[in-house]
């Protein structure tokens, strides 16, 4: 970094907040130039510090440091680490992960839904998606999702509903987070957003010296809880010992290479027991899972009622789940179909493969197939009633989705996390003769700026 840009970095600004923006941040402008801030809310005046500005940058980021003419929308953070504004204070940058903490509950989900329909009208040509309303009969809201569940505590809602939580650690040894967009390893004594068998785990009071990262599973039906170590290059097992020693006994402990995505058993089990829509599922490791704990019942409900009420998902129907995963949707869909119809379950990491396959092994009418979408559905082509993806958060991608056209299904339930690749996607489906048929958005990560859009595609007559 030059030493212009690091002395513009370190600048303080005075803007007008505008609009929100795809990624967690506000767009503001100064002398003609873009600045993406964070921990700000439209229509705002605040004190800004930059964070990155590099001369020949298109745009600018930065944090809001002081609130000069605040929104009403503004609420007391709840989590000092991640409060913008105390932070700073402090002279450190937020930790990640609650983005949008500073923001009442409600317009969180009015300015994620503003951001869902910006991301459909400009990718997509969407102008105005199926509508999805709130009991009182509101429209453009994204839905809450067991949130008296999650709470924790009448006066703290949005909090309590991470399973699945990921931590790096301090150069000293302490469960640390990342600052955003940083290498600045921040120490944690709290997560607030995590359910009390992760903060019940207090490992922020164990040294961590000799580990990189710590991933930890705590499921919401109560299970063994799953602590997975990355150890840093030389760590010896005599360090790991003493690590394990200060962990409860009764929780699963694993040593992992993240590069390899391999787990190492230190003690218990290398997997932990989820539950969903009437199923049971082992996922090892880091093994993919949704980490709100009703989000796996909200999604599958969401998929199922879609293709059941279109008459997509009926007995004997011939169907697939792709991005399988451990077969979250593959075992609804297969109770769906029952024993005459089949279902083709295809994931392409090997760990998760070998799950679905436990997961799924008293169902005949499923067929599991590990590998990549586009190879599978190039090398067994066949005629689908519907079609089940959950990609990863980059989408599909134009080349897939033209295969899963070409397919010939009656019907495509498409489960997103992000709502700038589905839009494209969607944009690509539209092209195709394809349309948008229905469309939810859930509000599964409350505080940040994350959401899940459930949509049912179909064939233009």
């Amino acid at each position: 970094m030059s030493s212009e840009t690091q002395t513009r970095t370190h600048a303080e600004l005075v803007v007008d907040i505008g609009p929100i923006a795809h990624g967690g941040h506000c767009v503001a402008r100064h002398e003609g130039r873009v600045v993406f801030v964070r921990h700000a809310i439209p229509g705002e005046r605040a004190r800004i510090r930059l964070t990155d500005a590099g001369e020949g940058s298109k745009f600018w980021r930065a944090d809001v440091v002081e609130v000069l003419e605040a929104s009403p929308e503004r609420v007391p953070h709840f989590w000092h680490l991640a409060d913008s504004l105390r932070s700073w204070s402090h002279g450190h940058a937020p930790v990640g992960g609650a983005e949008l903490g500073h923001v009442s509950l409600e317009h969180q989900r009015g300015l994620k839904a503003a951001v869902l329909a910006e991301q459909l009208k400009r990718l997509a040509g969407v102008e105005h998606p199926a509508v999805w309303t709130d009991p009182a009969g509101r429209g453009n809201i994204v839905e809450p999702v067991g949130e008296a569940a999650a709470a924790g505590a009448a006066d703290a809602p949005g909090l309590g509903w991470r399973t699945r939580a990921s931590f790096a650690v301090t150069p000293g040894g302490k469960l640390g987070m990342h600052a955003h967009r940083s290498d600045q390893v921040i120490a944690v004594r709290e997560m607030p957003l995590a359910v009390a068998g992760i903060n019940d785990l207090r490992l922020w009071d164990i040294d961590l010296q000799g580990i990189d990262r710590v991933e930890v599973a705590a499921p919401a039906n109560g299970s063994r809880p799953l602590v997975l170590l990355a150890p840093a290059a030389g760590t010896r097992a005599k360090r790991l010992s003493a690590i394990l020693a200060q962990l409860p006994a009764d929780v699963s402990v694993a040593s992992f290479d993240p590069a390899k995505g391999e787990a190492l058993q230190l003690r218990g089990r290398t997997w932990v027991q989820e539950s969903a829509a009437g199923h049971e599922y082992r996922v090892t490791g880091e093994g993919f899972w949704q980490i709100h704990r009703d989000a796996p019942d909200t999604l599958v409900g969401a998929v199922r009622d879609f293709l059941h009420d279109g008459g997509y998902l009926e007995p004997g129907a011939v169907v697939a789940d792709l991005y399988a995963g451990a077969g979250l949707f593959t075992a609804a869909l297969a109770d769906a179909v029952g024993v005459t119809g089949s279902v083709l379950s295809v994931e392409g990491a090997p760990g998760a493969s070998r799950d679905a396959r436990k997961n799924l092994h008293g169902a005949p009418q499923v067929e599991i197939v590990q590998g990549r979408v586009e190879r599978v559905l190039r090398q067994t082509p066949r005629n689908f009633d519907a079609l089940v993806l959950d990609p990863p958060r980059a989408g599909a991608g134009k080349a897939v989705v033209s295969q899963l056209m070409a397919a010939g299904p009656r019907a495509i339930a498409y489960v997103s996390c992000d709502p700038a690749s589905f839009a494209r996607d969607l944009g690509y489906f539209q092209q195709g003769g394809w349309s948008l048929a229905g469309l939810r958005a859930f509000d599964l990560y409350p505080h940040t700026h994350h959401m899940e859009t459930v949509a049912l595609l179909t064939p233009r007559p």
